[in-house]
């Protein structure tokens, strides 16, 4: 156990600082959220007068789909370093060594999520800006992030044993686009659940970005712990569903390596 936490330390300690050196990275995947925050929030900001919507301004009810969609989107990309490491010969180094091979995944993960937490911060930030609020005060900030920090672990995992698969930027893009939009729109993130049509509605309680979206609203809001506690609970099983699945991808490229 010692050698794990030691190893993982370690190698996420490398990837923090492969990134701090090209930080300009973590600028430019902010630039879609701040005009989904920006031209969304203005072109949609009447759509709260529909009867049913419920919220007091767009932002408000956007803001957390935003800082939802930029953790997965932005941990769904974490396999790319994956598969660099596998063509430049990296990960054959690294296994012909003695470090623990559970680490490896888990640093990248641990990257993937931290680097998340860190836009997510700066997102709602700007959502404040912008006039959002966040009720819930200092918890409910915290909820949030703790949300956005499990469904990137969760996505991280998942794209990291996607890449070990394929093995090809191509098909993980291919993937990434194929999962992550249908999930983004079969979701409240720019909608009311009450005006979504009833299949989308009933297939978003299945949909974990939702589950993240409606915690962090509710989060935000300040008025519904519950929910906030049950789709921590159920994210956090999501996480350990794709930890499974990365640690079992890892497996099948070792027996082919």
């Amino acid at each position: 156990m010692r050698t794990f936490v030691a190893d993982t330390w370690h190698l996420f300690q490398r990837y923090m600082r492969n990134t701090l050196r090209l930080p300009i990275w973590i600028a430019v995947t902010l630039v879609q959220p701040v005009i989904w925050l920006f031209l969304y929030g203005q072109l949609f900001r009447r759509i709260v007068e529909l009867p049913g919507f419920g919220e007091v301004s767009y932002i408000q009810h956007l803001t957390p789909g935003v800082v939802i969609m930029t953790a997965m989107f932005g941990s769904a990309w974490s396999g790319m370093s994956m598969i660099r490491d596998l063509d430049e010969g990296i990960m054959d180094r690294l296994l012909s060594t003695s470090v623990h091979q559970g680490a490896i995944i888990t640093a990248r993960v641990m990257h993937a999520s931290v680097t998340v937490g860190v836009q997510s911060l700066i997102i709602l930030g700007m959502g404040m800006a912008l006039g959002a609020r966040i009720d819930g005060g200092i918890a409910g900030a915290a909820a949030i992030m703790v949300l956005a920090f499990l469904l990137g672990a969760a996505f991280s995992a998942m794209s990291n044993g996607v890449a070990l698969l394929a093995r090809r930027e191509e098909t993980l893009i291919a993937i990434v686009n194929f999962v992550g939009l249908p999930l983004v729109f079969i979701s409240t993130a720019f909608i009311a659940a009450e005006l979504m049509p009833g299949w989308i509605r009933s297939a978003a309680e299945f949909n974990p970005v939702n589950w993240a979206i409606v915690g962090s609203r509710s989060a935000m809001q300040g008025d519904e712990w519950m929910l906030v506690v049950q789709y921590t609970l159920y994210l956090l099983v999501f996480v350990i569903v794709c930890s499974f699945f990365a640690t079992r991808a890892f497996r099948v490229y070792q027996r082919s390596a």
